[in-house]
């Protein structure tokens, strides 16, 4: 259990939710899960503790000392399929088109990654991405040994900004998974008891259409006249639309959890005042997230007062760039959200540590693996209904028999 060594905080309370048809409980994390509703009404969940650390958990001096020697490294597509087409405001998945990252050190240690492939959310496609992905493993491998954080600043430079953050991230993932910074025994004593807490929130994606949305809300209400709402517009209102909403959900006497990025992107204007309507009139927080993909957007969001949530995603930003988004976040004052793509295990499980350790999301939301037909990823973290639990491995944990990787191209040696 490498990355909770290493991200680790002392009081990392994690649940879980329910997307679309979303059932989650409402502690100091939330944990989302796209599943049917017929789940168990209560779950354990893993509870770790460290004394809290005076820097970003050991991170920053990880990349000043761990040195890092790469012997292979290569990405192949990863592709598999939907129980269902996948469908948001902006986009639609009939299956997933992901890439896989591994990398093998030269100690034998190996790390797993995961580029999710998105469109119009991430900038590449599989093709892109692979090309991408062979380039920086090409770098990787002819590389010299050097410090971690030397490592994953030539990779930022070859796969740089928001065009490439997915196989940034991809990368980042890897690399880092195949550090091993505790050992078994030490990672073991992290781990502390299990709580039961019981689903009382359920999660919606909203947006395509207004009349239907609140249909769907209305019939949700009468079946589950005691649960809470979060709703995830991914971009499909206008301002207006968005505080329509708002108002139907107040006459019938529900006020949502979270309102997730309610107006495109880009309408910075209509993400304030739908901010400033959902926090004086309803008391409901607006989450932004197609519009935090950067660390200056999350300093204009904090300085316009445009959103109360910043949700970060792995795949927006890079791990790297996550981490710097969580400490402006945090410095700002922001509440904190964790989110995904459409990822595998493998993606997921690192997201989980991460979020896990750090400690600081209020709302998690890493779900998508439920919405998979079949999972390609061996061990990792363990799900048996309403439960997810983190096992005393290194890294994350997860891996893929890369021999039975699904690939066009091999891009690697």
């Amino acid at each position: 259990m490498a990355l909770l060594g290493l991200f680790l905080c002392s009081n990392p309370t994690i649940s879980k939710s329910l997307h679309s048809q979303f059932l989650c409980s409402n502690p100091t994390i939330s944990k989302s899960r796209r599943v049917r509703p017929r789940l168990p009404t209560r779950f354990h969940v893993v509870k770790m503790a460290v004394a809290t650390p005076t820097t970003t958990f050991g991170f920053k001096n990880l990349m000043e000392t761990f040195a890092v020697d790469v012997q292979r490294a290569e990405g192949r597509p990863l592709n598999v399929p939907l129980i269902a087409p996948f469908t948001i405001a902006s986009s639609r998945l009939e299956r997933v088109e992901n890439v896989a990252i591994r990398i093998e050190l030269k100690n034998g240690c190996v790390g797993w990654g995961e580029a999710p492939i998105l469109p119009f959310v991430t900038a590449e496609n599989q093709a892109t991405a692979l090309a991408k992905a062979a380039e920086v493993c090409e770098v990787l491998r002819r590389s010299p040994a050097n410090t971690l954080g030397m490592v994953l600043g030539e990779i930022g430079v070859a796969l740089p900004g928001h065009e490439f953050a997915s196989v940034r991230a991809g990368v980042e993932m890897a690399l880092i998974d195949a550090i091993p910074i505790v050992s078994p025994a030490d990672a073991a004593e992290l781990a502390a008891m299990y709580r039961k807490q019981g689903f009382k929130t359920l999660k919606l994606k909203v947006g395509k259409n207004l009349k239907a949305d609140i249909e769907v809300l209305q019939a949700i209400r009468v079946a589950h006249p005691d649960c809470l709402f979060i709703l995830d517009a991914n971009e499909g209102y206008t301002p207006k639309e968005a505080i329509e909403v708002l108002e139907k959900l107040h006459e019938m006497g529900v006020t949502p959890v979270l309102f997730e990025q309610p107006v495109h992107r880009d309408d910075w204007e209509g993400l304030g005042h739908v901010s400033n309507v959902a926090r004086l009139k309803y008391g409901v927080s607006v989450a932004a997230d197609e519009s935090c993909r950067s660390l200056v957007d999350v300093k204009k969001i904090a300085e316009g007062n445009l959103a109360n949530v910043i949700n970060i995603k792995l795949a927006k930003v890079g791990i790297l760039g996550a981490l710097e988004i969580i400490d402006a976040a945090r410095a700002a004052g922001l509440t904190l959200m964790i989110g995904g793509m459409v990822e595998t295990r493998l993606a997921m499980g690192f997201a989980g540590h991460l979020a896990a350790g750090l400690g600081c999301f209020k709302f998690i939301d890493l779900d998508t693996p439920l919405l998979l037909s079949e999972d390609p990823v061996q061990e990792g973290y363990e799900v048996s209904g309403a439960v997810y639990k983190f096992t005393n491995a290194r890294g994350h944990g997860g891996f893929l028999h890369w021999d039975n990787v699904a690939y066009k191209l091999n891009f690697g040696c």
